[in-house]
């Protein structure tokens, strides 16, 4: 045999695929996932532990009055008010969800499908305004329509987004005429 055609002969293909190799990679990125949603799902409990000294939330009454304003739009969750990125998960304020809000001389009701129904007594509502962000979910500005409202010795800020985004400043408008009237009702006793 010639030297060339030996040297063909002895040459192999080199492997295509390291099976067990890149089994184990998956499998290992696998778990690692699994290991990070876990420890997501604790740090998500444990915020709700130490959010345990809340009150229960309110419900609706039954009889709230007429209706001022209706919103259909988009739940995005509760914060300690001023601190944007403190959410609250305690008693379920932590989910997002779609929300239908009923604005009534009694309070705003907020009813979540799937998620835990909240009343907001009139008198527990210190403002309502526009803002960017709250909570892990950032909009344009005045995208969100956030009312703070005070609960046990807490003040919350509660964050929703309308289906219909031009609604909001009727919304601001009149909450804070609301608590306008309410305090100066509340002076005049």
């Amino acid at each position: 045999m010639t030297p060339v055609l030996l040297l063909a002969a002895e040459k192999e293909s080199a492997q295509v695929t390291d099976w067990a190799a890149r089994i184990g990679w998956v499998v290992g990125l696998a778990l690692f996932v699994a290991l990070v949603y876990w420890l997501m799902r604790e740090g998500w409990k444990w915020r709700g532990t130490l959010q345990g000294d809340l009150p229960e939330l309110p419900t609706t009454p039954g009889e709230t009055g007429p209706e001022r304003l209706t919103m259909s739009g988009r739940y995005h969750g509760s914060t300690t008010a001023g601190q944007w990125l403190d959410r609250i998960v305690a008693h379920g304020l932590g989910t997002r969800s779609r929300a239908e809000l009923t604005l009534t001389d009694a309070g705003l009701d907020v009813v979540r499908p799937g998620a835990s129904d909240f009343f907001v007594p009139a008198a527990q509502l210190r403002e309502a305004r526009l803002d960017k962000g709250i909570a892990g979910k950032v909009l344009t500005e005045g995208g969100l329509l956030v009312v703070t409202w005070e609960h046990g010795d807490r003040l919350i800020d509660s964050g929703f987004r309308s289906d219909h985004a031009a609604e909001h400043n009727e919304w601001v408008e009149a909450i804070n005429t609301m608590i306008e009237t309410n305090s100066r009702e509340g002076a005049e006793r």
